[in-house]
């Protein structure tokens, strides 16, 4: 079932609130906007990128109708936090599954996950909740400046040595034109955050031992440049 469908059959109508990620694609927000109501922007947990339970219970609001977790980068949603804040409301919520592709070689992505998470330095790593497993979909890194080269700088060097590597979000949702709201200002400090530090790193199911000791190597060159990670 489309997200529009399951929102309408959740009592989403024209004017009502909904809340949904902006550190995502656009997917969730437009379902919103399809069915005549109003995205309102939640901030995300640092760790999993996902909605912060917390945050959803800050931007809840009488008009609220929904809230529209969104797995990210393999890491699911915390539905159980999110439905226990929302039921708080009798709020009702909706997953949104656009973003969470199938691949066959999960196994394969976890072993070079954590091959890389053993061996990478000078960023910060992917990790996943208690009790979650990680499909690593994506394999997302943090690149922290604090005045020495920043992600950007970091990813230009990376490519130009050969690694293939790209900004996961290039824009938040809120920060689209489409979605801006002049009457009201979103204040998203994880989300920002993630926005400006967050790269994902090549680590598909068949990617060899050597690519990755590559991918190491060209990653820990410029990691004397760059803070350690936390």
């Amino acid at each position: 079932m489309r997200t529009e469908e399951k929102l309408v059959a959740a009592g989403v109508r024209a004017g009502s609130e909904v809340v949904v990620p902006s550190f995502a694609t656009a997917g969730a927000a437009v379902a919103v906007r399809n069915v005549g109501a109003l995205p309102v922007f939640a901030d995300i947990d640092p760790t999993t990128y996902c909605l912060d339970p917390a945050a959803v219970a800050g931007a809840l609001t009488p008009r609220t109708a929904a809230v529209v977790p969104v797995p990210l980068f393999g890491h699911p949603a915390d539905l159980s936090g999110l439905r226990q804040v929302a039921a708080d409301r009798a709020v009702p919520v909706v997953e949104h599954d656009e973003c969470a592709p199938d691949f066959p070689d999960v196994t394969r992505r976890r072993s070079n996950a954590a091959y890389l998470v053993a061996r990478l330095s000078g960023v910060v790593t992917p990790t996943a909740a208690p009790g979650i497993e990680h499909r690593y979909d994506s394999y997302v890194v943090r690149v922290l400046g604090n005045g020495r080269p920043d992600r950007d700088a970091f990813a230009r060097a990376l490519r130009a040595r050969g690694v293939r590597c790209h900004v996961p979000v290039q824009t938040p949702v809120h920060r689209l034109p489409s979605f801006v709201r002049p009457a009201r200002e979103w204040w998203l400090p994880e989300t920002e955050r993630a926005a400006d530090e967050c790269l994902a790193l090549p680590i598909d199911g068949v990617s060899s031992r050597r690519e990755l000791q590559r991918l190491v190597s060209a990653c820990n060159a410029l990691g004397g440049l760059l803070p350690a990670a936390a």
